[in-house]
């Protein structure tokens, strides 16, 4: 966790700069591999992320899947995190 998101991360994260959005799929693994590398807890991890600590529940055991911004926002907290992934295929990408 190195402080706030900048306007700027934000807009790469979301490829606003660039007029282009890119969109990955994060799944109950990598999800739960990335809040481990990060040493949280689900209430640590709801709090990074702007969401409730169910939420981050319900993606671990697969019940729900992360989408639209939160896709993106994992991206960048992991991005951030220095988190070394693989998160699943690139399902949809503008060039």
């Amino acid at each position: 966790m190195g402080g706030k998101i900048t306007l700027y991360e934000y807009k790469e994260a979301f490829g606003l700069s660039e007029g282009k959005e890119r969109r990955y799929h994060w799944n109950s693994q990598s999800i739960r591999a990335l809040r481990d590398y990060m040493g949280l807890t689900q209430q640590q991890m709801a709090d990074e992320l702007g969401t409730r600590q169910q939420t981050i529940s319900e993606w671990e055991t697969g019940m729900y899947q992360p989408r639209g911004g939160m896709n993106r926002l994992l991206t960048l907290v992991a991005e951030r995190a220095g988190f070394d992934y693989e998160i699943g295929e690139d399902i949809h990408q503008d060039d």
